[in-house]
């Protein structure tokens, strides 16, 4: 991006969109769910309750700015550091780019927890992907890896997912996140594999810890333990693969230091992930994040897959 935006990142080379434009409509952990795994971070705003954390008219006007000229994208995608449908604006955006776009692939990324809300599932009907998490279909499992707000449950969502995939013609991806010893026990598999038979998604994709979490003590479950609960639901399951490093989004060279922070920002990412994602040589993305170390804006940590980079919390 050219020019700077408050709402809108990327274009990002997701792992399962292509070339993604990410809208991000609330403040950074504003979400319904503490997630264990969060790449994000611990919920600052542990909330279900919908309003306009940003004006409506602002976000709509960043995507006409940017959209105007018909750039080359895969998806528009409502994705970021927190739950998108918390935005009480968030069906007129969906509607403005429905009306005033639709060539574009709508996406959302949603933590499935306001469906039941009369608004948001009006909203999601119109969007083109859906993909929705579910982590674990018993109330305990649900309370301790996602530990919700206290009026959620991990029922009411089956039902609704359920509901919107049977009266809706939106694609569904379901994604379930393994985190060893909540989610992977026998027990849980199966009332998970109860609730995905019931829901009827597209496709069933399976993910594990990629990225620093939330609590440190969640670690990744191994490539064969998530092949071997893929194979427990159906031909529809997959194992989530990390995106390709031959994905490139170039980034404008003025504005390298920017397009970094905004992607970190939102979560963590290796030199490797910034490299194929914004298309600069490993150089000049080096020299960028000790510019951004130097002034205290971003800091490093040490996880299995490597150095990942994260934003300083009070640069936020």
């Amino acid at each position: 991006m050219s020019q700077t935006y408050k709402y809108l990142f990327g274009p990002v080379a997701s792992r399962r969109l292509g070339v993604s434009l990410g809208i991000d409509v609330v403040p950074h952990k504003t979400c319904s769910l503490n997630c264990v795994y969060c790449e994000c971070g611990t919920t600052t705003n542990l909330t279900v309750v919908r309003q306009e954390y940003f004006p409506t008219q602002d976000i709509v006007d960043e995507l006409q700015s940017y959209l105007h000229t018909s750039p080359q994208l895969d998806a528009l995608t409502f994705s970021g550091a927190g739950e998108p449908t918390l935005h009480a604006g968030f069906g007129e955006i969906v509607g403005f780019i429905k009306q005033s776009y639709p060539q574009y692939k709508l996406v959302l990324l949603t933590n499935s927890t306001l469906l039941d809300q009369p608004d948001v599932m009006e909203a999601v009907q119109k969007i083109d992907l859906i993909i929705p998490s579910l982590d674990a279909a018993s109330e305990l499992v649900f309370k301790k890896l996602n530990r919700p707000h206290r009026t959620l449950t991990a029922e009411t969502m089956i039902r609704q997912l359920a509901y919107l995939k049977q009266h809706a013609p939106v694609e569904m991806w379901l994604e379930i996140f393994i985190v060893p010893g909540l989610n992977d026990t026998a027990d849980e598999l199966a009332l998970l594999k109860q609730a995905v038979d019931k829901i009827q998604p597209d496709r069933v994709q399976i993910n594990s810890l990629d990225r620093p979490p939330t609590a440190q003590w969640v670690k990744q479950a191994t490539p064969e333990k998530l092949r071997e609960i893929a194979r427990q639901f159906s031909d529809r399951a997959e194992v989530i693969a990390r995106f390709s490093s031959a994905m490139k989004v170039k980034a404008d060279n003025h504005a390298l230091a920017d397009a970094i922070v905004q992607l970190i920002k939102r979560r963590p990412c290796t030199i490797d992930d910034l490299v194929s994602t914004l298309g600069h040589p490993q150089s000049d993305i080096e020299y960028e994040l000790k510019m951004l170390m130097l002034h205290k804006q971003v800091q490093q940590e040490q996880l299995d897959r490597g150095v990942f980079y994260r934003i300083v919390e009070d640069f936020q």
